[in-house]
């Protein structure tokens, strides 16, 4: 659908994604109207292959989108980056298993949990897969699964792989009753004995070694980026975007208030412009830092040369940095709204509790990603020992 109208068909939905901001939180899951919405506006095709009709565009492209939709329902945001990445990440697994999902209908959707919490066993031809794993986000309106696991091998490094599997092979077991994002339905995926053949899987060594079998069909720039980059941002942005919502929320309510008084009283607010101030820095470096990091990962991707081990690092940091500069931000403003802000119609309390709970994923735990990029810095062209692909 193009470039330049993608930010447009965003900007459409938000009016109506606003208004159900409660009624997705009361679900604890994308509403239907929500979902229908998504896919008749084609937003989780962004980075879609166009070998499967998708417009793949820019990475950015993409992540500016899911902030604009954070500004009025980050759950809403957090399903479009977690469920629109994985039409990116299907077109680094074999043809046939692209194939496999998009063949007959290439709208169909895949939520995933990555932790390798179940068992994995050598099968003829493939694997069996059974176990439990937590925090699909937007499961219930997907059809397949990505889930992480670990192939028994002898080698010292570890065979970790996204298993792909059928909406027939797993069963969703409803646990979602949470403080913060509940309208992700984040639930638990449930599998027994599931038969997974070989090319339905994604090694992490070829997403590691920018070596992936699907670019042999998705030959773009958007198909050789780090596979760890591009899903880390997509956690990112719901973050900026919620951010971005409360300071829209704290600004509107401080110049209703100042409004409703006397111009003579609307300068007795110094702390509210300090807080606006304050909140307003963290978040244009927040996403200055994403849009830096991005570019300097795309231009090599671009040029076709293998994205630099430091770049990579550098943009777990960055993305972990702009989560931390989030919730600061929320933070801030959060305090400053008074008691009001803890009433479930004010949206401050949303974006409040939500915010934290993006931070609470692994990805963007600032301690590990700080290590990670400090650890390149001091030992150049080493892998750091916790480094996530």
């Amino acid at each position: 659908m193009g470039q330049t109208s993608y930010i447009d068909r965003v900007r459409e939905l938000l009016p109506s994604i606003r208004e159900r901001a409660a009624e997705c939180e009361t679900l604890r899951r994308l509403p239907n109207e929500t979902f229908a919405a998504f896919q008749e506006a084609g937003l989780l095709r962004c980075i879609q292959p166009s070998h499967w009709g998708g417009d793949e565009l820019t990475p950015m492209d993409f992540y500016e989108g899911v902030m604009e939709v954070g500004t009025v329902c980050p759950s809403s945001a957090w399903f479009l980056g977690v469920v629109g990445v994985h039409n990116w990440q299907l077109g680094l697994f074999p043809e046939q298993a692209q194939r496999d999902v998009w063949g007959e209908d290439s709208s169909i959707q895949i939520s995933s949990s990555y932790a390798p919490t179940g068992q994995v066993e050598l099968a003829d031809n493939g694997y069996g897969v059974s176990g439990r794993w937590f925090f699909s986000s937007g499961c219930d309106h997907c059809n397949w699964v990505f889930l992480g696991g670990l192939v028994p091998s002898d080698n010292p490094i570890p065979d970790m792989r996204t298993f792909l599997i059928p909406r027939s092979d797993y069963e969703i077991i409803d646990n979602w009753h949470v403080s913060g994002l509940a309208g992700t339905g984040s639930k638990i995926i449930s599998v027994e004995n599931a038969f997974v053949p070989e090319h339905r899987t994604h090694r992490m060594t070829d997403a590691y070694n920018l070596d992936n079998p699907g670019q042999k069909i998705n030959d773009g720039a958007l198909f050789r980026l780090p596979w760890a980059c591009v899903f880390n941002f997509a956690l990112v942005a719901p973050a900026i975007g919620a951010a971005q919502g409360a300071l829209d929320t704290y600004r509107s309510y401080m110049q209703n208030k100042i409004a409703a008084i006397d111009g003579a009283k609307a300068a007795d607010f110094p702390p509210a412009q300090r807080r606006l101030a304050e909140a307003t820095a963290q978040i244009d470096a927040a996403k200055s830092e994403m849009r830096h990091s991005l570019q300097s990962l795309w231009e090599p991707a671009n040029a076709g040369t293998a994205v630099p081990l430091r770049l990579r690092a550098q943009a777990r940091w960055y993305a972990a940095n702009a989560v931390q500069r989030s919730v600061k931000a929320v933070d801030l403003l959060f305090e400053a709204s008074g008691g009001n802000a803890i009433f479930l119609d004010n949206p401050m309390q949303r974006y409040f509790r939500d915010v934290h709970a993006m931070r609470a994923h692994a990805f963007n735990d600032p301690d590990k990603a700080a290590q990670t990029f400090g650890y390149s810095e001091l030992h150049p062209g080493k892998v750091p020992p916790y480094f996530d692909i």
